[in-house]
C-alpha cells in the first residue's frame, strides 16, 4: 500500500491589478514593478497613444502588461474598464488609484477659481471612489482585494498649512475615503490604505524633485502586494505610518 503523500497545496491564483494614471512617472514604474512580481498588470492612461505606447514598451521587456484606455472623469469610460475586467479576466485583485492632477496656479485659497477645485476634486478624489465602487465587487467575490490610493504629504490633516487648497482637499478627502472604505471592507480580505511616495522626479514632483520613481513606487507595491494579515485603513510613506 502507498503511503499517502503531503496534502495538495492550494494553487494561488494568477494575480490582475489595474493601475490609473499610468503611462509615465510613478503609475508606469508600479505598473513595472507589479509585472515583474507576476502580476498581469492592467496599464490604463486617458491618452490612449501614450497608454498604449507604454504598455507596448513594458509587454517588450517580457514582462505581462496589457493596456485599456481609461478616463477617471468619465462614467462611461470607468464602466468600460470595469466590464472588461469582469469579461475578459474574471477577477481583479489590485487596484491602484494613482491618476491625479494638480492644476491651481500660486493663488491663496481666497482667490482659487471654483472650476479649477472642481476639476482636481473630480479627478483626484470621485474617480478614484467610483472605480472603486465599480471594481470592489470583483474582489469580494474572490475573497481577495488590495486597494492603494496614492495620496500625498500635501493631504496630512496634521500638516496643512497655506497653499495648493484645491489639491489638498483633495487628498484629504481620498484619506477619509480610505479609512471609511477599509472600515466597510473589514473581515473581508479587502485591504485598502493611502500612500504618500514623496517629492518624486515626475511631471508632477518636478524635475528637482528628490526622490526616483523606483523610490515613490516601492511603498505603493509593498502595499498592493500585502499579505492577508496586513495592515488596512492606514496611511503609509516608505512602508512606515505617516500622520493623517
Amino acid at each position: 500500500m502507498v503511503a499517502p503523500g503531503p496534502p495538495a497545496e492550494r494553487a494561488v491564483p494568477r494575480r490582475h491589478a489595474l493601475v490609473t494614471g499610468a503611462n509615465r512617472g510613478i503609475g508606469l514604474e508600479v505598473c513595472r514593478q507589479l509585472a515583474a512580481r507576476g502580476v498581469h498588470t492592467l496599464l490604463t492612461a486617458r491618452r490612449e497613444d501614450r497608454g498604449r505606447e507604454a504598455a507596448a514598451a513594458l509587454a517588450a521587456e517580457g514582462l505581462p502588461v496589457a493596456f485599456f484606455p481609461l478616463d477617471v472623469t468619465d462614467e462611461a469610460s470607468m464602466q468600460r474598464v470595469a466590464e472588461y475586467a469582469a469579461r475578459e479576466l474574471g477577477r481583479l485583485d489590485i487596484l491602484v488609484n494613482n491618476a491625479a492632477i494638480s492644476i491651481e496656479k500660486k493663488q491663496p485659497g481666497l482667490d482659487i477659481a471654483m472650476d479649477v477645485v472642481r476639476a482636481t476634486v473630480d479627478t483626484n478624489l470621485y474617480g478614484p471612489l467610483r472605480l472603486t465602487q465599480l471594481l470592489v465587487p470583483l474582489m469580494t467575490r474572490h475573497g481577495y482585494g488590495r486597494i492603494v490610493n496614492v495620496s500625498s504629504g500635501l493631504g496630512s490633516f496634521a500638516l496643512l498649512a497655506a497653499g495648493k487648497l484645491a489639491y489638498r482637499l483633495s487628498k484629504v478627502a481620498l484619506n477619509a475615503m480610505t479609512r471609511v472604505l477599509a472600515d466597510e471592507l473589514r473581515g473581508s480580505n479587502v485591504l485598502v490604505n493611502a500612500v504618500t511616495p514623496g517629492r518624486v522626479r515626475t511631471h508632477l514632483g518636478g524635475i528637482h524633485a528628490q526622490r526616483s520613481t523606483e523610490e515613490g513606487a516601492d511603498g505603493i507595491v509593498w502595499l498592493a502586494t500585502l499579505p492577508d494579515d496586513g495592515p488596512s485603513g492606514k496611511f503609509f510613506k516608505d512602508r512606515t505610518e505617516f500622520p493623517w
